[in-house]
């Protein structure tokens, strides 16, 4: 698909085309873009659950029109209870990806719906919760379609899931893998929705609701009490941002990879690449994304341990200099780096009164821990199975940490009057798609929806893969392709439309009032507009 759909009212887009009709829908009703993105993800949650759900992190960018600019930090942190001593005492020597070990950190996702409303309703009196949710209620209840790239992580993955608890009995009918097409119900994720929607948002953290979570996640094994979760709330913090010509950006504060992509851009800004994916475009942002990484790698997680502050690096105009003329024009610098994982979903919606928001929400592997909560139908995020089981160090393990994220909404404001909100999943991938498709629109002027669908390229691993070369659609001009291994790039090819390469999307509001929207063909997603 290359057409770039175009509205003037409204418009969502999330890799679920029923996802962004419900927070269209929302729209209509005369919801803020902030509501809308919440009807959205509580949608996704029951629609997409193999990415994501209420029982992971999110992370919110909330451009408003008056120029200013908001980020939300709704990140868990470790259990009390998750330290060293309690995984010696389980017989492991590092946290398992998998089952209720893994599920050691607090979900902070609905943290972040509940502090984005509160913006929302501080501007003007919102929507009742019941009709925020009321789409997650109903595919809940009603049940959903599986989709073919939820069938094909189900395949795939069955022999980690299978005899996790609660995943079998929600997501293998008669402990059978379903077909594309099956119909998905989850009872009891949609009492626990129904309960959210009388009780508040809140309640999923001192209510009775949480009370029924943590009774299950403390039977299963988990080291989550009713004190971790009274204990969390959401963050409003500075977002990170760097100038580039003509613009300037935005991304999240760490404990995510925000800085990492904003490097990328900002470094890119100061080479010379006149062609639209050719040669100096492509080896320059990989190159660019090595500098880039190498500083996250040694720089960045739970902000209260980093010894750098994130912003300081993007303003340090000689730093950013110096990384730049670091990058060999014409040869592939060494690799490979140690890599991140991880799955989860991007949506971006843009209102009548020019609110932009850019958001993401995960639970860290496909279907996170697998644990699914008998009680309460929730799944249970396996973000803390990152952590290291070691005394000091990046990412150690301890007890009220927040864990490091590849998590990064991504937003930019044009010196023209433009707003862009943007975004994907896939792990290590996040900060190059963005970048891909960032650069073909904005510096080389590619319509939104021909950027998005494009062509792209990985750099790492992602999906909980171990390969770290760099990954290409097979879709790029044979002739770029030998002058990337020319210059000594390790490639490996990709069939042409690859969900390795990332579920993007993005829209773009103009000063005229006119929004232009991209959902990425390597998704099950859709652009909704009115």
């Amino acid at each position: 698909m290359l057409h770039t759909p175009r509205s003037l009212r409204g418009m969502v887009t999330s890799p679920h085309h029923l996802a962004s009709q419900a927070g269209l829908d929302v729209l209509k009703d005369g919801g803020t873009a902030i509501e809308a993105v919440v009807a959205t993800a509580a949608a996704l949650a029951v629609v997409y659950p193999h990415m994501t759900g209420i029982g992971g992190d999110g992370f919110w960018l909330v451009l408003w029109p008056d120029g200013r600019t908001a980020s939300i930090d709704a990140c868990g942190a470790a259990a009390a209870r998750a330290d060293l001593a309690f995984y010696r005492a389980a017989g492991v020597s590092s946290i398992p990806w998998r089952g209720p070990l893994a599920a050691n950190t607090v979900a902070g996702t609905v943290s972040g719906w509940d502090l984005a409303l509160s913006w929302s309703h501080a501007m003007r009196p919102g929507l009742r919760l019941h009709r925020l949710l009321r789409d997650a209620i109903y595919y809940a209840e009603q049940g959903v379609p599986l989709t073919e790239g939820g069938a094909d992580l189900t395949r795939a993955k069955i022999g980690e899931l299978g005899e996790i608890p609660g995943f079998r009995d929600t997501f293998l009918p008669g402990g059978r893998l379903p077909d594309v097409g099956y119909i998905l119900h989850n009872q009891a994720l949609a009492q626990s929705f129904r309960r959210l929607a009388a009780d508040g948002l809140d309640s999923f953290y001192r209510g009775a609701l949480a009370h029924d979570m943590v009774a299950d996640l403390r039977a299963l094994g988990s080291p989550l009490d009713l004190a971790d979760l009274k204990a969390h709330h959401a963050l409003s913090r500075p977002p990170l941002h760097v100038d580039i010509e003509g613009a300037r950006l935005f991304n999240m504060a760490p404990p995510t990879q925000g800085v990492a992509s904003l490097l990328i851009l900002a470094l890119f800004d100061r080479l010379r690449a006149g062609q639209v994916d050719g040669f100096d475009h492509v080896h320059g942002l990989v190159e660019a994304t090595k500098q880039a990484f190498r500083y996250r790698d040694a720089h960045v997680g739970d902000p209260a341990f980093m010894t750098v502050g994130a912003q300081d690096i993007l303003d340090d105009t000689a730093r950013l200099d110096a990384m730049a003329q670091a990058i060999d024009p014409a040869v592939a610098a060494p690799w490979p780096h140690p890599s991140q994982a991880g799955d989860t979903v991007w949506m971006g919606a843009v209102d009548a009164d020019g609110i932009a928001v850019s958001m993401i929400q995960s639970v860290y592997f496909e279907y996170g821990s697998g644990v699914v909560l008998p009680r309460t139908g929730v799944m249970w995020q396996n973000r803390g199975s990152s952590f290291r089981l070691a005394d000091d160090g990046w990412n150690a393990l301890r007890p009220g940490r927040k864990p490091f994220h590849t998590l990064n909404p991504a937003a930019a404001r044009f010196e023209d009057g433009r707003t862009m909100v943007y975004g994907t999943m896939g792990g290590e991938g996040q900060p190059q798609t963005q970048a891909a498709v960032f650069s073909r629109y904005a510096r080389y002027g590619v319509p939104l929806q021909q950027a998005m669908t494009a062509p792209r390229w990985l750099l790492g691993r992602t999906w909980g893969e171990d390969s770290v070369t760099l990954k290409y659609e097979d879709r790029f001009d044979p002739g770029l392709i030998a002058r990337m291994e020319q210059a000594g790039h390790a490639l490996e090819r990709m069939p042409p439309f690859t969900s390795v390469m990332g579920h993007a999307g993005a829209l773009v509001l103009h000063p005229s009032g006119l929004i232009e929207g991209a959902t990425d063909p390597r998704s099950d997603g859709a652009v909704a507009a009115w």
